[in-house]
């Protein structure tokens, strides 16, 4: 197994900056790149964090990624807006779409948002709780355009991407509630981070290249390639029909098929449509009260086993109040990915080894 270290957030953020600045990125991109991976490393979702720089770069060096690109309005249709990311980095397109989707809804008190051929947009939960921060609760639904990855209910090869779904409610004087899955069973950064670790994933995640079960996380990896699988059988396979379509057709994007299927599994392209709600807007003046007696409801039922019961979102705030107290942990595999990214990028050798220190 890779040795673990674990890594302090701030000292990593200034490291994730630094490698886009000296790629070309202007400072403020460089700095949501930043925000963004460091925020879904201290969430607990390593797969979405900054693991993901090593496939970036790649992509950035094969022509995919395009660097300092901000959004275009194709479309204003008054509660309606849509975006072209122009294969810009998601991090920047999904924060600046949502800014005006925030912006729309506050006026008319409802938006919907369609964002297509955004390079990753990477954990869509951080683009719901830019919505909650403003009060909104909202909806996305986000496919991975051209890049299957996961086998449909009853298949036996892949078809189509994670495609993730997301939902949040923000409370009154609490963490908002956050729901916010890939319809595959994990996510495909869960097995290169457990490939990455040397370590099988549970059973029932995956298949290999002949349709048959594996725990091994190199099937994703290594050519010949298998598959993930939905969540929930028939269920997650549906979630993921719609989320392709919803995402992928509704926000002006492609969906994945013959024509769309991309040859380097370093470009990925996401679609997203989002419904963002202003909750003054509808007649519920108990709205909090109903939720919050909701959710207390909820956690006095007897424990099942030694785990409290927790709300969505719960497990996220856990986790970083953990992870900004102990660092951010990060495998010796990964570490070195990243670092070997960064000397891509350009950032003298001097430079690079202050920033390797932060792992001994």
């Amino acid at each position: 197994m890779s040795e673990l270290y674990r890594i302090n957030a701030a000292r990593l953020h200034q490291f994730v900056q630094a490698i886009w600045l000296h790629a070309g990125s202007e400072a403020d991109e460089a700095r949501l790149v930043a925000d963004h991976l460091v925020a879904a490393n201290l969430a607990g979702h390593d797969s979405h964090g900054v693991g993901m720089i090593p496939s970036y770069m790649a992509s950035f060096s094969q022509g995919h990624l395009q660097l300092n690109q901000h959004p275009v309005l194709e479309k204003d249709a008054g509660a309606v807006l849509t975006f072209h990311a122009r294969s810009g980095f998601g991090q920047v397109a999904a924060f600046e779409a949502m800014q005006q989707g925030i912006a729309r809804a506050r006026q008319s008190g409802i938006a919907a948002v369609g964002l297509h051929h955004s390079h990753h947009i990477g954990r869509i939960g951080h683009w719901a709780e830019q919505c909650a921060a403003a009060g909104f609760i909202s909806f996305h639904f986000v496919n991975v355009m051209g890049d299957p990855m996961v086998a449909p209910f009853g298949g036996s090869d892949r078809r189509f991407g994670t495609n993730p779904f997301c939902a949040i409610f923000p409370r009154r004087n609490a963490s908002p509630l956050l729901l916010d899955f890939a319809t595959s069973g994990i996510a495909f950064g869960k097995t290169r981070v457990a490939y990455n670790k040397g370590v099988d994933v549970p059973p029932g995640y995956l298949i290999d290249h002949q349709g048959k079960p594996t725990e091994h996380p190199a099937v994703m990896h290594e050519v010949p390639y298998g598959s993930l699988l939905p969540f929930g059988l028939h269920k997650g396979y549906a979630l993921a029909t719609l989320c392709e379509i919803l995402g992928g057709a509704l926000s002006g994007g492609r969906t994945t098929h013959d024509e769309t299927v991309l040859a380097s599994h370093d470009a990925i392209y996401n679609c997203m449509t989002t419904i963002i709600l202003n909750p003054d807007a509808f007649n519920a003046p108990a709205m909090q009260d109903e939720a919050e007696a909701f959710l207390e409801w909820v956690k006095r039922s007897p424990q099942s086993g030694s785990e409290p019961i927790q709300v969505p979102g719960e497990w996220e705030e856990a986790n970083r109040a953990l992870r900004e107290r102990d660092g951010i942990p990060l495998d010796a595999n990964s570490w070195q990915q990243i670092c070997a990214a960064a000397k891509q990028a350009g950032m003298p050798e001097e430079e690079l080894a202050a920033f390797r220190a932060l792992a001994s």
